[in-house]
């Protein structure tokens, strides 16, 4: 359930991100809230430095301390420019799809994909798909080889309790360097996982996708474990040297 006043606040930020500057009356007319509630808000959005009044006719603007919070993103772009390469150079020598994921809002969203150039790719395209966290490769990965704090926070988020047949599956993840989906028994694709980390922080995760048909679990890790772990290694590496 949304908060009201933080509901509010937003609507205020995005009614100013749409405009140079705005006067409360014009803000109040988009947003539908009260003139009082308007200036009240923007008062407290100046105090915190994220607008400023640029006069009683023009009204107000918003500053540059709100392209801060927008570091996730940029940083999310900047991981993609550093994977693709890799990821390209990887499905070339392989054959098989890669698909880099980020979390986002309960679930892994794909912020790249090397399906496109793929022999073997099952989709033409696969960016912005959500990935479940809980039993997709990519997710499971996350958890794994995210801290303890960050590991309860997200399933907390989720609604589900940490328990020992969690933290034994995380474990084996960890042990084995890289997760699977899970997937039911009739089900034609399966995924494999690594986590891209860097000093106890996971900066994203590469899946690749093949059909069971082709190989067996015990395969995929076998044959791909360690080229998908060299590879998501080599990406942190590149990033940590940016």
């Amino acid at each position: 359930m949304a908060i009201e006043p933080v509901r509010r606040s937003f609507a205020i930020l995005e009614a100013l991100s749409r405009r140079p500057h705005g006067t409360i009356a014009a803000l109040a007319n988009e947003t539908g809230l009260p003139r009082p509630t308007v200036a009240r808000l923007l008062g407290t959005l100046v105090e915190l430095g994220y607008a400023t009044q640029v006069s009683r006719l023009l009204g107000y603007r918003l500053t540059d301390r709100v392209l801060a919070l927008a570091q996730g993103i940029r940083f999310i772009d900047h991981l993609v420019d550093i994977a693709a390469p890799h990821m390209q150079r990887f499905t070339q020598e392989h054959g098989w799809p890669l698909y880099l994921g980020s979390i986002s809002h309960r679930a892994i969203t794909i912020r790249y994909s090397t399906a496109a150039e793929s022999p073997m790719s099952f989709e033409r395209m696969a960016l912005q798909r959500r990935s479940p966290i809980l039993s997709g490769a990519l997710g499971r990965a996350w958890l794994a080889f995210s801290t303890d704090d960050e590991c309860r926070a997200i399933l907390r988020d989720l609604g589900v309790r940490y328990d020992a047949k969690l933290a034994a599956a995380f474990a084996r993840i960890r042990r084995d360097g890289h997760a699977f989906s899970v997937v039911t028994r009739t089900a034609r694709l399966q995924g494999i996982a690594v986590a891209i980390h860097r000093n106890d922080r996971v900066l994203g995760c590469i899946s690749m996708r093949f059909t069971r048909s082709a190989m067996t679990e015990a395969e995929a890790g076998a044959r791909y474990g360690m080229p998908l772990t060299a590879l998501a290694r080599a990406i942190a590496i590149d990033v940590a040297s940016e």
